[in-house]
């Protein structure tokens, strides 16, 4: 399974391509609009959330609710196009138009952000061309990409959840959710304003997003995605680009503003002896092999081990900031203060909901580059065997 997403942040709208998905699977827009209604959700979101409203149309690959086995088209239409439409006009400007005298043409960078080195890089004078793409905007359809790649996991068995772990300091009891299911869990997470599973860390947080606000200023945090009834093997330990763990890093590396990926204990292990590690292995004839403790994230080698995948990332408090740093004009070399766009001053809780969706979609296609079926029925079967196979090893 392969896509390509495309589109700018007050473009017409946001479109994938996705290329690969199995035959006679169920697939409607009901699906993909819950998720992208999560990701305009929680505490701290900025007004941006409240202009759009976003929602998938599907204009090819699928049929009376059932994938064809073709690449599936998704589009989300910018609601916001309609105040842009001069400002990002696709035709040329006519001779007698000067280009500096359409609004908005940023020559300021703002730190932290892609502007000044994608202005560099791809020769744009107004940074507006660059900022454009590297929005987090695009993450809408990364989204709907993964509400896919979900359902996909879902048909085999495979059940994912994501939650705020940390938001400013503050941080989860993890007692208060390691005894319950993942449908339990996500309950819980649906009900709070910041997707966290601790309603005491959850006030704090909250208050901590405000006092963030009230200063103009912004905080980062911590989310962990949860992956369950994956089988063991999924990935390999035979070349670099092929380890299941350097295929979830880079997928949560890849989502806007996140600058850290844990696995399992993630970096406490360095504190740590191996005793304190590594996870024992059992088996018995219910469950075939399984791990003592879960301290690796349900990965070893490159590869599932069949425990729970756990995987945290670390996002970076927004750049954009109500309180402006100092930045330096491209034109004129002097010192400013950065331009300010729309911003949020905490986008965590969305960012969970991201990190859930590009983690579902690098497991999906891991899985679809082990198990070949042209159909979702023949995968079912597949990965069916493949279960039996290795509890019986």
């Amino acid at each position: 399974m392969r896509f390509f997403t495309a589109g700018e942040s007050h473009g017409p709208q946001l479109t994938a391509i996705i290329e690969g998905l199995p035959a006679q699977m169920d697939l409607t827009v009901d699906m993909i609009n819950k998720e992208l209604t999560r990701r305009q959700g929680g505490h701290g979101r900025g007004r941006r959330m409240q202009i759009e409203t976003d929602e998938v149309v599907i204009s090819s690959g699928v049929r009376h609710g059932k994938t064809l086995g073709s690449p599936v088209t998704l589009t989300v239409v910018n609601d916001d196009w309609k105040h842009w439409t001069k400002i990002m006009g696709i035709e040329p400007l006519g001779e007698d138009v000067d280009p500096a005298t359409i609004k908005r043409q940023i020559s300021r960078p703002r730190p932290g952000h892609a502007d000044l080195v994608g202005g560099m890089k791809y020769g744009h004078r107004d940074l507006r061309n660059v900022l454009e793409r590297s929005s987090a905007r695009e993450t809408t359809m990364r989204v709907a990409i993964g509400a896919v790649a979900k359902k996909f996991l879902e048909e085999i068995g495979i059940t994912t959840v994501a939650h705020v772990h940390d938001i400013g300091g503050v941080k989860i009891d993890s007692s208060t959710y390691e005894n319950l299911s993942m449908e339990e869990l996500r309950t819980v997470i649906g009900q709070d304003p910041v997707y966290c599973a601790d309603p005491e860390a959850s006030k704090k947080m909250v208050q901590a997003i405000d006092d963030a606000k009230e200063r103009g200023d912004t905080i980062g945090g911590v989310v962990e995605v949860i992956i369950e009834g994956c089988p063991p093997g999924i990935g390999s330990y035979v070349q670099f680009d092929r380890k299941l763990d350097a295929k979830l890093a880079s997928a949560m590396m890849s989502i806007n503003a996140f600058k850290g990926v844990e696995i399992g204990l993630g970096f406490e292990m360095a504190q740590l002896p191996g005793s304190e590690v590594h996870d024992e292995i059992a088996w018995d004839e219910e469950r075939g092999y399984y791990r003592k403790t879960n301290r690796l994230g349900g990965l070893e080698g490159g590869m599932s081990t069949g425990m729970p995948i756990k995987v945290k990332g670390v996002m970076k408090p927004i750049p954009t900031l109500y309180k402006p740093l100092e930045s330096v004009d491209i034109d004129t070399k002097e010192p400013f203060v950065a331009t300010i766009e729309r911003s949020d001053p905490c986008a965590v809780p969305a960012a969970s909901v991201v990190a859930e969706h590009v983690i579902a979609t690098a497991l999906a296609q891991a899985i679809m580059e082990e198990f070949r079926a042209d159909t979702i029925d023949g995968i079912q079967k597949e990965v069916e065997a493949y279960r039996a196979y290795v509890k019986e090893f």
